[in-house]
C-alpha cells in the first residue's frame, strides 16, 4: 500500500476525500480506485508529549500509522483531493512520483543557520546531541550548519566535536554515540541573503531526505537584523514542499514595541505564526516549567497563591561576571532588554497566570497574555539602574564595564535593573512584583522568592524579638545553579525553654533525584521538532511585554539617565534597598540560608 503525505495529514491509500466529521475529528476516504476498495478513516490520539495527534485506521480495524499535525491551519479540501487524486495516478502507474513506498517514514532536517557562531557550537550542536544520545530525535534526520564562512563537512564535524560531551552516560557508548552523530552533520557555506545559496542547501537536503515525506526546521542563531532575509530566502527557496517548514529566532526580538512590531511583519510576510518558534531558554529551565505543576497540582499551594497570603514576589537574577569582551553587542540592549523584558517577564508570567482551560500551547499563553495586558507600565520612579565599576579584590583588579574596549567610554547602559512592578486584577492587587538583575555581582543565581504575609495576631512574636521578617514563610524556587525548591518555616528549637528557629523544608534536586537535568536548549528543541508551541512566545504575548518596558526605555534613553555605579563583585547599587523598602520589602537573597 503506498503512502501519501500532505503538510497537515498522512493518508494510506490512494483515495479521493468523501467526507470529514468536524465533531469528532474524523476524516473519512473512500477510494476512487478500481485496484484499491478498502476504506480508511483518520482519528486522533494523545502521544507522549503532543496533545492531539492522528492515526489512520484501516477498514479492518488495524491501525496503520501515527500522524503528528504539523500546522493549526487544515489545508483547503480542494488541495487535499487533488493530492490525494495525483497519487492514485502514481499508485496505478506503479510509481508514487517523489515517494518511495519502500520509505515511507519522514525525516527532519535541522538547519542550524549562523553555525560558525557561540551559540550554534555552545549550546545548539551540544544539545541536538544530547537529543540524539537519548534517543529523542527522529530514526531518520540530518543536521546541517549554514553559515558565511568557507567550511567542508569534515571541519564542521572536527568543530563541532569539541563542544559535545556524553553527560547523560559518561561511560556506556559515547564514543560511537558521537561518531554516529557527526556522520549526520553536513556543512553548506552560503550568504544569509542568497536565494541561490539557500537553494543549494535545498538540494543536498533533498538528497539526504530520499524522498521521504520532509519536515524542515532551520534555527536562527544570526543577529536580529538578518533575520527576515535568511527567513525570505529559506521560505522561498528551501522550504519543505511536503511536510512542515518552522523556523525558530532568538533574542532579542527588537528593541523596542516599534523595532519589535517591524519584526513581526517581516517574518509574517513569509511565515505563519504557527511556523515561528521564539524562542527563549529560560522558558525550558526545569524548575521553570515545574511552576504550573508546583501551583496547579498541589492544593496546599494554590489556595494561598493570592494577595491575601503573598506579600511580595521577587525575580531575582545575578551574574558573577562582566561582559568580558562581549561590551559591543550587550551595549546596544542592555540590562533591562537583555533579562528582564523576557526571561523575568515570562517566568513573572507564568507564575501569576490564572488557571489555564487545559495543557494546551494556546490555552497557556492565552492565560500569561491576560497578566502582562493586567501589568501597569514601568515608571522611572519604580525603576534603578547600575552599572558596574572596577574593583580590586584579593590582589585581584576586576575592570569595570567601560573599560571593556567594545564598550564607549561614555556609556550609560545599565548592567544592572532593580524595578518594582503591579498586577492590577482581582487575584494580585496591591502586591509588588520585584525584579532584580545584574552582571558582576557577588554569585551567580536565578530565583524566585515568594514571601508571605505575617500571622495576623502571632501569638510567638515576643519569640522573635525585633525581627519580625524572620518570622514569616517564604517559598524560594531556585532556578539555577544548584537547582531546588524548598520553604522556610517557623519551628520550635529541641530542649525545655521556648525558643524558636526558622527551618527549611528542602527538595534539593541533586541529592531527590538521580537523573540530571536536560539543558534547556535540549527541551526547547525537542519541542520545536514534535510542534510543541507551549514554552515559546506568542507575537501578542510579544506586543504586551515591549508595550510595559518601552515607555521607560525611552525615557531613560532621551533623558539620558546616570546610573549608580557599584563595585565589581558587590551586591549591587544601594538604590535598590531603598526601592524595595519603598514597598516594604526586603531583598530575599541577603539571607544566609543561599
Amino acid at each position: 500500500m503506498a503512502t501519501l503525505f500532505s503538510p497537515d495529514y498522512a493518508l494510506y491509500s490512494s483515495s479521493s476525500l468523501e467526507s470529514r466529521d468536524r465533531n469528532l475529528g474524523i476524516v473519512k476516504i473512500s477510494s476512487i480506485s478500481k485496484k484499491s476498495t478498502q476504506k480508511i478513516s483518520v482519528f486522533k490520539h494523545q502521544p507522549r508529549r503532543n496533545p492531539i495527534s492522528y492515526a489512520v485506521r484501516m477498514q479492518d480495524g488495524a491501525i496503520a500509522t501515527n500522524i503528528t499535525p504539523v500546522e493549526n491551519n487544515i489545508k483547503s479540501m480542494k488541495s487535499l483531493k487533488d493530492g490525494i487524486l495525483s497519487a492514485t495516478s502514481s499508485q496505478e502507474n506503479s510509481d508514487l512520483s517523489g515517494f518511495d513506498v519502500r520509505k515511507d517514514e519522514s525525516t527532519v532536517s535541522i538547519t542550524v543557520v549562523g553555525a560558525s557562531g557561540d551559540l550554534a557550537k555552545k549550546k545548539i550542536f551540544p544539545a541536538l546531541f544530547a537529543l540524539y544520545y537519548e534517543d529523542c530525535l527522529p530514526k531518520h534526520f540530518t543536521i546541517y550548519g549554514y553559515a558565511r564562512s568557507k567550511m567542508t563537512d569534515e571541519e564542521l564535524r572536527n568543530m563541532v566535536s569539541k563542544t559535545l560531551t556524553c553527560r547523560i552516560d559518561k561511560s556506556e557508548n559515547c564514543g560511537e554515540k558521537m561518531e554516529e552523530f557527526l556522520k549526520r552533520c553536513f556543512y553548506q557555506s552560503g550568504q544569509y541573503d542568497s536565494s541561490e545559496n539557500f537553494a543549494a542547501l535545498d538540494k543536498k537536503l533533498k538528497q539526504h531526505e530520499a524522498g521521504r515525506f520532509a519536515n524542515r526546521l532551520f534555527y536562527l542563531s544570526i543577529p536580529p537584523n538578518i533575520f527576515i532575509d535568511a527567513v525570505r530566502c529559506a521560505s522561498s527557496s528551501a522550504s519543505s514542499t511536503n511536510g512542515w517548514t518552522r523556523v525558530i529566532v532568538e533574542k532579542p526580538f527588537g528593541r523596542d514595541s516599534e523595532s519589535s512590531a517591524a519584526l513581526t511583519r517581516g517574518l509574517k510576510q513569509f511565515l505563519k505564526e504557527d511556523q515561528i518558534f521564539r524562542i527563549d531558554h529560560y522558558l525550558g529551565k526545569e524548575l521553570v516549567e515545574n511552576l504550573s505543576v508546583l501551583r496547579f497540582s498541589n492544593l496546599i499551594f494554590e489556595p494561598l497563591w493570592s494577595r491575601q497570603y503573598i506579600r511580595n514576589v521577587q525575580f531575582i537574577f545575578s551574574e558573577d561576571f562582566g561582559t568580558e569582551g562581549r561590551g559591543g553587542y550587550f551595549d546596544h540592549y542592555g540590562i533591562i532588554r537583555d533579562i528582564m523584558q523576557n526571561h523575568l517577564l515570562q517566568i513573572l508570567a507564568l507564575f501569576a497566570m490564572e488557571t489555564p482551560v487545559s495543557l494546551d500551547a494556546e490555552d497557556i499563553r492565552n492565560e500569561k497574555v491576560k497578566v502582562l495586558r493586567s501589568m501597569r507600565p514601568l515608571q522611572l520612579d519604580d525603576v534603578v539602574i547600575g552599572q558596574y565599576k572596577s574593583h580590586t579584590k584579593g590582589g585581584v583588579t576586576y575592570p569595570g564595564y567601560t573599560e571593556d574596549e567594545t564598550v564607549p567610554k561614555d556609556s550609560l547602559t545599565p548592567t544592572f535593573a532593580a524595578a518594582a512592578l503591579f498586577i492590577d486584577n482581582a487575584r494580585w492587587d496591591g502586591v509588588p512584583f520585584l525584579m532584580k538583575a545584574g552582571k558582576a555581582l557577588h554569585n551567580r543565581r536565578a530565583e524566585i522568592r515568594v514571601q508571605f504575609r505575617h500571622v495576623p495576631g502571632n501569638i510567638y512574636d515576643k519569640n522573635f524579638g525585633t525581627k519580625l521578617d524572620q518570622s514569616t514563610n517564604e517559598l524560594v524556587i531556585r532556578v539555577q545553579p544548584d537547582e531546588a525548591i524548598y520553604l522556610k518555616i517557623n519551628n520550635k528549637v529541641p530542649g525545655l525553654g521556648m525558643r524558636l528557629d526558622r527551618s527549611t523544608l528542602n527538595l534539593h534536586y541533586a541529592a531527590r533525584y538521580a537523573n540530571e537535568i536536560p539543558d534547556a536548549y535540549e527541551r526547547l528543541l525537542l519541542d520545536a521538532i514534535e510542534g510543541e508551541r507551549r514554552l515559546f512566545i506568542r507575537s501578542d504575548e510579544l506586543d504586551a511585554a515591549w508595550a510595559l518596558f518601552t515607555p521607560l526605555l525611552k525615557e531613560l534613553e532621551q533623558k539620558k539617565v546616570n546610573p549608580e555605579y557599584y563595585p565589581y563583585g558587590s551586591r549591587g547599587p544601594v538604590g535598590a534597598h531603598y526601592l524595595a523598602a519603598r514597598h516594604n520589602v526586603q531583598w530575599g537573597d541577603l539571607g544566609l540560608d543561599q
